[in-house]
């Protein structure tokens, strides 16, 4: 792959080689891979998901409507982003909900040129790759239970790592690509659930 097509980061320290690995589980999700990893992307975010759910994130610090303890749906962040020239890119599985298409169409999200959607209905891997530089694997779909955004009592139990592995981020972002592409749609025995095929 060539360009964004293929995401390194190259200018990154890493003493002796050593690479990061840490567990993240319940509202670490949030902390961690949403509020710190996908917000601050610079390039691109690929995110790979069985369910799309409607899922609701504090406002950014510094804004009003963070002052006045305001929520914000994703999609307004993955719409944020697309503004500021970052690439995202979502992989699902299954339908989104509707209270997530109606975020989709609120925030004309599919009007952005950075922004895209495919679906694969055999894609139940839950990814997260941020900038070439930091990918997430785990349980956790994009859903407010999966990721840690709800309360104690309601949020999944959930778990996954988050690493800066450049074999990881290669192999995975290969994956990713792959199926983005429709690299296996041609030798797929559930084509006929597709209304589009990748490859088409």
């Amino acid at each position: 792959m060539a360009g964004r097509d293929r995401l390194r980061h190259t200018d990154r320290a890493v003493p002796d080689g050593r690479v990061s690995l840490q567990l993240v589980t319940g509202h670490e999700h949030y902390l961690l891979v949403v509020d710190r990893v996908i917000r601050q992307a610079e390039v691109a975010v690929w995110i790979a998901t069985a369910n799309v759910k409607a899922l609701h994130l504090e406002a950014p610090i510094g804004t009003r409507a963070r002052a006045r303890g305001r929520y914000v749906s994703i999609v307004e962040l993955f719409v944020e982003l697309a503004r500021r020239g970052v690439d995202v890119r979502l992989l699902h599985g299954s339908a989104p909900s509707r209270p997530f298409l109606a975020e989709l169409r609120r925030h004309d999200a599919l009007g952005q040129r950075r922004f895209q959607m495919r679906n694969c209905p055999r894609v139940h891997l839950k990814m997260i790759a941020v900038d070439g530089a930091q990918l997430y694997l785990g349980s956790a779909n994009l859903t407010g239970a999966g990721l840690g955004a709800k309360g104690d009592g309601r949020r999944n139990f959930e778990a996954g790592v988050l690493t800066d592995d450049d074999l990881l981020l290669d192999r995975m972002q290969a994956l990713f690509q792959a199926i983005w592409t429709g690299g296996h749609c041609g030798a797929c025995n559930v084509r006929q659930h597709c209304d589009r095929p990748l490859d088409g």
